[in-house]
């Protein structure tokens, strides 16, 4: 798989072989939606030959996709709902990522579960914790992508993790999963399939399906949101993987599947690194009245999460109320020893999880709705996927594919679970050269180790960046964890269209700084403007569409409910299409 650039030109021929396609020369799959379950799809149809279509009306992973807790794990919460085969099949995929199709992008991530009696926990959570380990074997203890779980002491606990408190915990037990930039993952799904002849747009809307005198779905009606141009695209299958937005699909469709997903909001917080005492790398997990709490390690900060309650506004608009972070902040300080405050929170982010309801009666709480996926016939032509998690995009994907192609074509196996993504080919083989990376460039050893975690074997293109121009090695001086040369790189390889893109979803300078990546914004301006082309009035726009995004999600911090939260962020995110529709 040769890496090619996701850009201006790639679009351009997408487009232009959207607009060439026809009743008879169809598309084998068109997909509508580009989060991990879109990306996964195109990037499964792919890897069986087809000639396949991508198009997501805004970003990839604009949605749920870059607004999880990062994890990659087999889900301990649903062993106590003796979900056995989800935690199998999640940790399977766990270690499929760790070991074989992700290395490069997943990370194994201890955690630690403190207890607070001697032995009524450490015999429930211990027992617990052996089954999910078990779940996890397949050819043996040889073939675990991460250790098996240890019991802590008193002293072993304070010592792995100083900042709990040490008067309420009498020991823990230590165990392993994965973590992943989220946002990230879905990029790299979509390049790995452009890389494999797919057809990708950012900025297509569907807008209604196209069907033939039978009635079957035939493709869909885009319109281009850049331009305002309307396509007719045709596909012998067309596939949608839009997760809370699957039934306004089923709406358009004009059909009663039954396929109904309801919108559970999770939020994050994320606080300045120091203000958790930590030994390396480990986290914390703990069960609260409504959901689990979880305590991340990230590069610069922790991001702590999450909740669990039932989302009634708009689905392109979650957003944090005063309430999710106060309740974030005191059960977080339930287990730490010194309390957060709320001038602690550099910043949030609210995600919506598509939860698949098998009943037409949506009442209550979303907590115990099955966070298995489910896939449907939504029209003759048209298959519909929602439900499931991040973990088991693959799953998802190779199901959704599967299910789309049955009667439409033979012997097209998917080879997903054998094919590493983009990046990770020789990922090995760059780890292995980290130190002679850093003496050449003068860089810390954990700059490389976060490059290499982003780009495994594609940090080579950016390393040639930097070798064409040296300035692209020094840091941004707003932002100086990443190198010019990452905005550079991200301008003409990874699909940006909004200065938005960069700060939110390719460097989550938006989540994880505590000035939400507004000191950075001009230097990256500048940087796209060279790339891309941008004009002065562009550049304008984009900073105050911007600028508007932090202000509206800080509003939103402090706001008494989700219809004030969500008005708030929905105001600001609707600039964009004035940024677009001016400089068409």
């Amino acid at each position: 798989m040769r890496p090619q650039p996701l850009n201006a030109e790639a679009r351009a021929r997408a487009v232009e072989r959207f607009a060439q396609t026809t009743a008879d020369e169809p598309l084998d799959v068109l997909v509508i939606g580009g989060g991990v379950v879109g990306a996964g799809a195109a990037f499964d149809a792919a890897t069986r030959g087809l000639e396949v279509g991508l198009v997501e009306a805004e970003d990839f992973a604009q949605g749920t996709s870059s607004r999880s807790s990062g994890l990659v794990h087999g889900g301990l919460r649903y062993l106590q709902m003796l979900d056995f085969k989800l935690v199998h099949e999640a940790l399977r995929e766990r270690d499929l990522l760790l070991r074989r199709t992700a290395p490069h992008l997943v990370r194994a991530l201890p955690f630690v579960f403190p207890f607070e009696k001697h032995v009524l926990e450490r015999a429930f959570v211990g027992s617990g914790v052996s089954l999910y380990d078990a779940l996890s074997l397949r050819g043996g203890a040889a073939s675990r992508a991460v250790p098996f779980h240890r019991h802590l002491s008193r002293g072993g606990l304070r010592q792995r993790i100083p900042g709990l408190d040490g008067e309420r915990f009498i020991g823990g037990l230590e165990y392993h999963d994965a973590q992943v930039d989220d946002a990230r993952l879905v990029l790299t799904l979509a390049r790995s399939a452009h890389c494999l002849g797919a057809h990708l747009s950012t900025g297509m809307e569907a807008t209604e399906y196209l069907r033939d005198a039978a009635g079957r779905v035939i493709g869909a009606a885009l319109r281009d949101r850049l331009t305002g141009e309307e396509h007719r695209v045709y596909a012998r299958e067309t596939i949608t993987a839009l997760g809370v937005w699957t039934t306004q699909a089923e709406e358009r469709a004009g059909t009663e599947s039954g396929l109904r997903v309801l919108a559970s909001k999770g939020i994050h917080i994320t606080v300045p690194k120091e203000r958790i005492a930590a030994s390396g790398r480990v986290g914390v997990i703990s069960q609260t009245e409504k959901s689990v709490l979880f305590l991340i390690p990230l590069r610069d900060c922790w991001a702590i999460g999450t909740t669990d309650t039932s989302w009634q506004e708009a689905v392109d608009a979650p957003a944090p109320t005063a309430e999710d972070i106060d309740y974030v902040l005191e059960h977080a300080n339930e287990v730490l020893g010194e309390d957060l405050t709320r001038e602690d929170v550099w910043g949030t982010w609210a995600g919506l999880r598509p939860l698949v309801q098998p009943l037409r009666s949506a009442e209550g709480g979303s907590s115990k709705v099955s966070r298995e996926h489910t896939v449907v016939e939504l029209a003759p032509g048209l298959t519909g996927v929602a439900g499931g998690k991040l973990t088991t995009y693959r799953v998802m994907a190779e199901d959704v594919v599967d299910f789309a192609l049955d009667g439409s074509f033979r012997d097209r196996p998917s080879l997903t679970a054998a094919m590493p993504l983009l990046g990770a080919q020789g990922y090995g083989e760059w780890v292995e050269r980290a130190e002679e990376i850093a003496r050449r460039y003068g860089w810390a050893p954990e700059r490389v180790e976060r490059l290499l975690e982003r780009y495994g074997s594609l940090l080579g293109e950016v390393l040639a960046l930097i070798s064409a121009d040296p300035g692209l090695g020094e840091p941004l001086s707003g932002a100086p964890r990443h190198l010019r040369a990452e905005i550079v790189y991200a301008a003409e390889a990874e699909a940006v269209g909004h200065l938005d893109d960069v700060l939110t979803r390719r460097t989550r300078l938006f989540q994880e700084s505590a000035d939400r990546g507004a000191g950075a914004v001009d230097e990256v301006l500048e940087i796209l403007a060279a790339r891309l082309g941008w004009d002065a009035r562009r550049v304008q726009q984009e900073r105050e569409h911007y600028l508007g995004l932090v202000r509206a999600q800080i509003a939103a911090e402090s706001s008494d409910g989700d219809a004030e939260a969500a008005r708030q962020v929905a105001q600001a995110r609707g600039r964009i299409a004035s940024v677009t529709n001016t400089t068409s």
